[in-house]
């Protein structure tokens, strides 16, 4: 089977690495097709997977984005929409894996007469898109695609409710490699002491930095916790949301914790930064579609409080594999922060089962096979 993927971004976000994964197996017979240049074209290329990036320009319309905007747009889509339909006549179905990418290819689904399949890494629902987005994409999708496949319950649920069709949709997990997760002691320690953290307790948080991603909530509950206790922040603002990234920093200094918290940026070395953590912290304020950082941090053995929300539930079962915490509420993550600095052996049994129980459910090889199942039928 030849498949032409599509996504929009140009950085490797959860959605992309997990298309990443899904194409991989299909790398002779398959191309993916890019809305933006950047870093993730770059790893699909160390990767071997054919890649084009089809856009010239950044397409403008966002997730809250208003009738006016969408229609604006459609400037921009008419050309990336005719390279699509050229390039779909060579393959035998078009994969959506982000919104805008499911805008295009549906209509280039239509055009060329390729099956559509969307992969669904969001929540459908007003707290993450604007009416007119969320209606566009339920629409779009109930017309065009013969399969969705959601990466969680939660979005499936979310899907229905919104109006999608219940008969065209599928639940598979996001996939990883789980020996890319293990990694050595050395490894650790001499990262620990490069961070200049050797012998700090660190807790980590991985994400874009973002309202709804809630770091803001971390350092609130940080200012709650003993003068040992250091954070990590791993990512950076996409889509316009650095003035986020400025009241981030200013918290930091209103609190007095500027030595306490540390700015990494994007990174490439995710599950190094993950194993030399002590902790690792998930806060959206918004329900999570999957919540691919908690798996990550289970498959490094690490433990992890997760927002209870979304699809964060069906990953984490409170005190047996991780634990969970209200949203938006910094002194219940810092009870558990400071449980885990008390408490450390029965800390550490939690964390290996967590790992014994995420590589068993989500091997990339066990996903990609339940994938490739449905897109054969």
């Amino acid at each position: 089977m030849k498949i032409l993927f599509l996504d929009q971004s140009g950085k490797p976000g959860g959605a992309e690495l997990c298309l990443l994964d899904i194409a991989k197996p299909y790398s002779n017979a398959c191309l993916v097709g890019l809305f933006a240049d950047g870093d993730f074209r770059k790893l699909l290329e160390s990767n071997h997977i054919p890649v084009e990036v089809l856009a010239t320009q950044a397409l403008k319309v966002r997730k809250q984005s208003s009738l006016l905007t969408a229609l604006a747009s459609l400037g921009q889509l008419t050309p990336l929409i005719h390279k699509v339909v050229k390039r779909a006549k060579d393959y035998d179905l078009i994969y959506a894996n982000t919104q805008k990418a499911l805008v295009v290819g549906a209509v280039a689904s239509f055009l060329a007469r390729r099956p559509l399949v969307y992969h669904l890494h969001d929540i459908l629902s007003t707290e993450h898109f604007s009416p007119t987005n969320l209606r566009v994409a339920i629409t779009l999708i109930n017309r065009f695609a013969s399969l969705v496949i959601a990466n969680s319950q939660s979005s499936k649920t979310a899907f229905i409710q919104a109006g999608g069709k219940p008969d065209i949709i599928e639940v598979v997990y996001n996939g990883f490699e789980t020996k890319n997760y293990q990694i050595s002691e050395v490894e650790i320690q001499e990262l620990r002491q490069k961070l200049g953290l050797a012998e700090k307790f660190i807790v980590g948080h991985f994400s874009r930095l973002s309202p709804w991603k809630g770091q803001h909530i971390l350092i609130n509950a940080l200012a709650e916790c003993p003068e040992n206790v250091t954070v990590i922040l791993v990512g950076d603002a996409l889509f316009g949301e650095h003035e986020y990234v400025k009241e981030l920093h200013q918290k930091v200094t209103a609190l007095g914790l500027e030595d306490r918290v540390k700015f990494l940026g994007f990174r490439a070395d995710i599950p190094q930064l993950m194993s030399a953590c002590d902790l690792i912290t998930h806060t959206s304020i918004a329900p999570e579609p999957f919540g691919r950082v908690i798996v990550e941090a289970m498959l490094c053995g690490k433990p992890v409080v997760a927002a209870k929300a979304g699809g964060a539930i069906e990953l984490v079962e409170d005190g047996m594999n991780g634990f969970l915490v209200t949203p938006n509420n910094p002194q219940e993550l810092a009870q558990v922060i400071n449980t885990c600095i008390q408490e450390k052996d029965k800390i550490k049994k939690i964390a290996n089962h967590a790992r014994i129980n995420a590589s068993q459910r989500f091997d990339v090889n066990i996903i990609n096979q339940q994938i490739q199942e449905l897109l054969e039928i």
